[in-house]
């Protein structure tokens, strides 16, 4: 099997599974008790923040732990709206987000909060100057991604994080994709609010992080116990923390190293492809990207055909967004890129992961050309 669909889960690391396995046998505590046991996964909790905090140059007491990157997104943005409750509330964010903000801004709209997405260019990028023209005295939070999922662009979050902070509005930015591919610090970076996850760096599913910078008016949307410094309520997974902690130790260690090995294979074989197939157009190309993120839209194909021969010959790549499967609709961030249905729908992601190799890109180079050109004799788009 070649697998190249990094960007929607990555496989678990045997070093992380290794770190996990005493809090799931001897070391099964609740951290919220006090006889030793728990206080073994007390320590492992606290140590594991710490790791995380200072990855990201934050303060352990600024990481708040949660069950995934969408319920960090969503504690963002429902945290602040809930922190200024009773008032008038604006929001603006971007149309290439992530669902987890996007269904979540459009739920809070409902409710009454007046939400702005700005535009992207051609290559799905945020102009600053945008996000300044839409600025109101109602507005609370922004909150714009760091990465995209589909495309890899990477945003101005500085730029925009200045503007921000120069109006005294919270910003947030889900860092999902970004996190373990590029570095992310906190101050360098500028935002109040940070989403990260564990399952996108070879750590287990079902637990996130949500930075929260000291002072930040947020209010917690998960009740019932006193956990997370009564931010987010609820046993901690200790096991799944530990096994983030140590993938976050190990993203850190090889970030350099993996994003120049990622870097030249999505270079030759996007200039392969390029070279051996007519009619394709890499999404993003001349922005900035994280280095394992290539978007392809092969004209004339339906993009799920080319999956489908793609998974009888073991590749394993996506269409778009995981979140998305099976969605009729073609991809939102494509579009708002001035693709037109299409184009989007004639669009793979390919997303290589630190054990991608050459052999592997080789072999799709080698099947590529022959999937298109057969599907393009019998395509009737």
């Amino acid at each position: 099997m070649i697998y190249l669909d990094h960007n929607a889960t990555t496989p678990l690391s045997g070093e992380v599974l290794e770190a996990m396995m005493p809090y799931f046998k001897q070391s099964f505590g609740n951290a919220s008790s006090f006889y030793e046991p728990a206080r073994t996964a007390r320590a492992a909790l606290e140590k594991a923040r710490g790791t995380i905090a200072a990855a990201i140059g934050a303060s352990p007491e600024e990481i708040v732990f949660t069950g995934s990157g969408t319920e960090s997104d969503n504690l963002a943005l429902r945290g602040v709206c809930r922190a200024f409750q009773g008032k008038d509330l604006h929001i603006i964010t971007s149309p290439v987000e992530h669902h987890a903000v996007l269904k979540t801004c459009e739920d809070l709209q409902g409710t009454g909060v007046r939400i702005t997405q700005v535009p992207v260019d051609n290559s799905g990028c945020v102009d600053p100057a945008d996000v300044a023209g839409n600025i109101t005295p109602d507005t609370v939070i922004i909150t714009i991604m760091c990465a995209n999922n589909e495309t890899g662009v990477i945003q101005p979050i500085q730029a925009i994080s200045e503007i921000a902070r120069g109006k005294g509005i919270i910003f947030h930015t889900d860092a999902v994709q970004a996190f373990g591919k590029m570095p992310v610090h906190v101050d360098e970076l500028g935002v109040d609010l940070m989403t990260i996850s564990a399952h996108k760096i070879y750590g287990p599913k079902g637990v996130g992080a949500l930075y929260i910078r000291k002072g930040t008016n947020i209010s917690p949307i998960i009740t019932g116990g006193s956990q997370e410094r009564a931010r987010r309520a609820g046993t901690e997974n200790i096991p799944a923390i530990a096994g983030f902690a140590k993938a976050v130790e190990m993203a850190v260690e090889h970030l350099d190293e993996a994003g120049r090995h990622m870097t030249v294979l999505r270079d030759t074989f996007e200039n392969q492809i390029m070279e051996r197939i007519d009619n394709v157009t890499i999404n993003g190309q001349g922005a900035p990207r994280i280095p394992n993120t290539s978007s392809m839209s092969f004209a004339s194909i339906d993009g799920e055909s080319i999956l489908l021969h793609l998974d009888l010959l073991g590749v394993c790549a996506s269409t778009g967004s995981a979140c998305a499967t099976g969605s009729p609709e073609p991809s939102h961030v494509l579009t708002a890129m001035g693709l037109s249905h299409v184009e989007a729908q004639g669009t793979i992601r390919f997303s290589l992961g630190k054990d991608t190799t050459l052999q592997d890109i080789d072999r799709l180079c080698e099947v590529m050309p022959g999937i298109v050109s057969r599907l393009r004799r019998i395509s009737s788009i």
